[in-house]
């Protein structure tokens, strides 16, 4: 059976941060034993313009995971925690297209081309960055995360991470592949950074995933969705 993907965002009161933190602290275990999960992650997200701790949007989170069996789902006790939890909340069904690279020394997504239908996409990026280099990363941050701001295309994105500083990642959904593809090989700023990682060797592990979005369900307003993006022309 194939692997099913899913991206659940939620929208928390600042109020409840507390309580939040606390439930991240136990709920990260307790995700990854549920029957039928092969890989989860509970995570901070971001705004994406930037990374560390001024970029970090304390009434958002996420939890990305790997099923075995989509049917166990539904009956996740703590996905259904926190949205219960939630003020607002969202979820992706993913499949995966392409991925390369591992995340804590794993491989966690299986992915073939033939899952791209040629609808919307997601692009997943994860790093783990080498202290010594960081400081250089951030610098070379800022433009690009600018010229994303208004790509053609893109319909959300967000940063996540495991913790505020060093482990970091971007989320963002595309309304087609090219327009994808179109931004990370035509775009100067990306392109310049692509070609600045090998030789700066900010990463200590990075992985790059791309799914087929297979349905998006909730408050679409969670992950600061635009659906007025136009497409790359054809």
């Amino acid at each position: 059976m194939d692997t099913v993907v899913t991206l659940h965002v939620w929208r928390v009161p600042r109020r409840a941060l507390p309580a939040v933190l606390g439930r991240m602290a136990v709920d990260r275990g307790r995700l990854r034993r549920e029957p039928g999960v092969r890989f989860a992650k509970l995570l901070g997200t971001g705004t994406g313009e930037g990374f560390g701790p001024g970029d970090v949007d304390a009434t958002r989170w996420a939890a990305l995971t790997v099923w075995d069996d989509p049917a166990r789902i539904a009956r996740s006790a703590v996905l259904s925690r926190w949205d219960a939890a939630a003020t607002g909340r969202a979820r992706l069904d993913l499949r995966g297209i392409a991925s390369r690279g591992t995340w804590v020394g794993h491989a966690p997504f299986d992915a073939s081309p033939a899952a791209d239908g040629g609808g919307m996409v997601l692009a997943l990026t994860r790093a783990r960055l080498r202290p010594t280099r960081a400081a250089t990363f951030w610098r070379a941050v800022p433009p690009v995360a600018a010229s994303l701001r208004d790509a053609p295309g893109l319909l959300a994105r967000f940063g996540i991470g495991e913790a505020p500083i060093g482990w970091q990642g971007t989320v963002s959904v595309w309304r087609r592949a090219a327009d994808l593809v179109g931004f990370a090989y035509r775009q100067p700023e990306h392109r310049a950074v692509i070609v600045r990682t090998a030789r700066a060797g900010w990463y200590a592990e990075e992985l790059f995933a791309r799914f087929a979005v297979r349905g998006v369900t909730g408050d679409r307003e969670v992950l600061g969705w635009n659906e007025t993006t136009r497409s790359e022309p054809a």
